[in-house]
């Protein structure tokens, strides 16, 4: 494995991530993203969440010796994940202190560096699987609830509070698990006719939406809608054995790419409409050493030697890139002739058809162009054709940046896009 300043720096410089997870508290590996401008979120194993729990003391000392050297160092520590899908762990001790173990961290932590930080500024949260439903997400997630017996009892205490600290909900969501044949284009953000809950009507036309839509239901029932969601994990296998449906870096691609670009594009799920969610891909190495089926250590999009799996669009592109949201560089004064409107590299494909539909529904501009048959067709893809149209609609109304806002998916570029739409896909 490479070493972790190596890792760091790649991550800090050449990728999209404005965040980590390690899955443990090393203090040598969480030292190299020292001065990285990476958010880290750490987390306490499973089997130190017990001694967490037993005093303030221990999550003080716990703190000092793991979390304070490398803050004071520059380490953005951002957050710290007590255990790891410990609700759904058939453990009785882990179950009954998770949430005296973050109780405790969240005081130690209030105090542990005042010299680096204010105080709650490192935020106390723990991450959850799909388990913790009653009911699948699908087919209606506006009637998922939480288990019997762990919504009062456990998840109810523990929404109270992530709201008193602003800390958010963090669910580990994997549309891979539920995949079937029938269902890989619906679970892979792919072309698919979509999925009807029975209950509101609504169409979900990805697997990750409808899995989300069910955790914010569940929470809603608590009366907890008010807490921010964020995805701990999510992420496909690009390989498997012969009966495990969907496994494959084809597929491992798309969603891979989709989910990042879905979710950082302020689209929102059918109930959470207009709404950017957090995200971290699982993982960023495949894990060779893994026990259980091929696909188990198979979720990386980085082999060991650091040479891709496959292009999952995450590097860079020459724009400033802060997490899965783009923000352009501040514009400079140029010959309004001089400017263009294109799609934002992380823009929904949804939204960006919703934008051709929109402009070319307009009686006053002609989208011949890319058309079947027409001088701009080829590329034949969403991005490409949404770059034209969305340009045709800016350049038609006097080259105004709110005329290339698009629902916050246009960013206006002083770099001709024609190129690039003749020789490849934006």
């Amino acid at each position: 494995m490479p070493a972790p300043t190596d890792v760091a720096r790649f991550l800090a410089r050449d990728t999209i991530f404005d965040r980590v997870r390690l899955l443990d508290a090393d203090p040598a590996t969480l030292r190299a993203f020292a001065s990285t401008g990476l958010a880290v979120d750490v987390t306490v194993p499973n089997a130190d969440v017990p001694l967490l729990a037993t005093s303030l003391a221990s999550a003080r000392r716990w703190a000092r010796s793991r979390l304070a050297p490398s803050v004071n160092a520059g380490v953005n520590v951002s957050r710290v994940l007590v255990g790891d899908e410990a609700i759904s762990q058939a453990n009785r001790t882990l179950l009954r202190s998770l949430l005296p173990a973050m109780q405790n961290l969240h005081t130690a932590l209030a105090v542990a560096s005042p010299r680096r930080r204010l105080r709650g500024e490192i935020k106390v949260s723990t991450p959850h699987s799909l388990d913790i439903l009653a009911t699948p997400p699908s087919p209606s997630p506006s009637s998922a609830r939480f288990r019997d017996g762990y919504d009062t009892a456990v998840i109810k205490p523990l929404l109270r509070f992530l709201r008193a600290t602003g800390a958010p909900f963090m669910v580990n969501a994997y549309p891979y698990y539920g995949v079937t044949t029938a269902s890989i284009d619906y679970a892979a953000f792919r072309l698919n006719d979509g999925v009807v809950d029975a209950v509101t009507g609504l169409v979900y036309t990805n697997m990750l939406d409808a899995q989300l839509d069910a955790v914010y239901s569940a929470m809603r029932r608590l009366g907890f809608d008010d807490v921010e969601i964020v995805v701990a994990e999510t992420g496909w296998p690009s390989a498997g054995e012969y009966w495990e449906t969907g496994a494959g870096a084809d597929i491992a691609r798309d969603y891979n790419k989709n989910a990042i670009r879905h979710l950082g594009s302020g689209v929102g799920t059918p109930l959470m409409p207009n709404r950017t969610f957090e995200v971290s891909i699982f993982s960023l190495f495949d894990e060779n050493l893994k026990p259980g089926p091929v696909s188990e250590r198979s979720f990386g999009l980085y082999h060991a030697d650091m040479t891709p799996v496959y292009d999952a669009g995450i590097l860079t592109v020459p724009q400033e890139i802060v997490g899965t949201k783009v923000t352009p560089p501040a514009p400079e004064a140029v010959p309004e002739g001089r400017r263009w409107c294109v799609p934002k590299p992380a823009a929904d494909e949804v939204v960006l058809q919703v934008n051709i539909d929109f402009v070319c529904g307009q009686g006053d501009i002609d989208c011949g162009a890319i058309r079947p048959g027409g001088s701009c067709y080829d590329p034949n893809n969403v991005q490409a054709h949404a770059a034209y149209a969305m340009n045709l609609y800016f350049q038609s109304n006097g080259h105004h940046g709110f005329d290339c806002d698009f629902s916050q998916t246009g960013v206006v570029t002083t770099v001709d896009p024609s190129k690039n739409i003749d020789q490849t896909s934006i």
